[in-house]
């Protein structure tokens, strides 16, 4: 089978900077939203990102140009039909991704890849709701997917060699550094580590042994990361680590999976990182 055109749900952050990265590396893509204004949104973020790389050198304007001349976007589903290499980067919820995959094994051909962006909700638990469970993996982006190499594929034990090496080998056309993951794992590599951080930042801050602003200084000056905890929250969605220990919770049963307090505190308040203007930090 040969990968022509890409199919990317969810317009959101993620979504739509994957869609992005796959139209510059030449594939033409659908970007599937059922909310017109998120699409909106979307092709006006895209459009920033662009021209800042633009003013950067990193791209030049026929190459940007000739990026959103391959991409669509679109609120039906149905447009989906040519779809060969489907990516969902829907909300992390297994109820809205088990019935978006039951869609898409209508409406898409037979040999199209279903691949999930999900780092939490692993495939074999969309994939019984499809006729080709073989054909479905998760394909893990990091955020910001237009700046991030790394991208963890995973084979659930109903993925088939084949859909597993053409993930690979499509992540690598997209100028990204795959991974393969052998066998399913909630959190994958990444997130399993990088949530044993999380937590204990949490777990600092609210006992009150330092501030946020100082958590964060340390992981970047003391470890060396690029950005900490409580600014990657930001960055990522509050509510996304939200949704993450609710899933995670409701498949353990155990307390220590819930959300902190904390979080569950800000995504009540509306703070849920830059989309919305707050989080940890303030931003304009």
């Amino acid at each position: 089978m040969t990968i022509k055109k890409v199919a990317v749900i969810g317009s959101g952050t993620m979504g739509s900077q994957i869609a992005m990265v796959c139209a510059l590396a030449g594939y033409d893509v659908i970007l599937q939203d059922i909310s017109e204004e998120s699409l909106e949104k979307a092709k006006e973020s895209l459009t920033e990102h662009m021209e800042r790389r633009i003013k950067k050198g990193r791209l030049t304007e026929e190459q940007v140009k000739e990026g959103f001349a391959r991409l669509t976007f679109s609120t039906s589903i149905h447009s989906l039909n040519t779809a060969d290499f489907v990516i969902e980067a829907a909300v992390e919820k297994l109820d809205i991704k088990r019935e978006i995959f039951k869609k898409l094994d209508e409406v898409t051909p037979k040999h199209a890849i279903l691949a999930t962006n999900s780092s939490t909700i692993v495939s074999s638990k969309l994939a019984d709701v499809t006729s080709r469970p073989d054909k479905v993996c998760n394909v893990h982006f990091f955020n910001p997917a237009l700046v991030m190499e790394l991208v963890e594929v995973v084979q659930g034990p109903h993925t088939s060699d084949q859909t597993a090496q053409m993930s690979v080998e499509f992540v690598n056309s997209i100028h990204k550094l795959p991974v393969l993951l052998k066998k399913e794992i909630s959190g994958f590599v990444a997130n399993r580590i990088l949530g044993k951080l999380m937590d204990e930042a949490v777990y600092l801050l609210e006992n009150g042994y330092a501030t946020h602003e100082d958590i964060d200084l340390v992981c970047t000056k003391a470890l060396n990361h690029p950005i900490g905890p409580f600014a990657l929250m930001d960055l990522t969605g509050i509510d996304v680590n939200y949704f993450v220990r609710m899933q995670r919770y409701q498949e353990s049963g155990n307390e220590s999976d819930k959300p902190a307090k904390l979080i569950q505190e800000k995504v009540e308040r509306g703070e849920l990182g830059r989309k919305s203007g707050k989080g940890f930090y303030t931003y304009s």
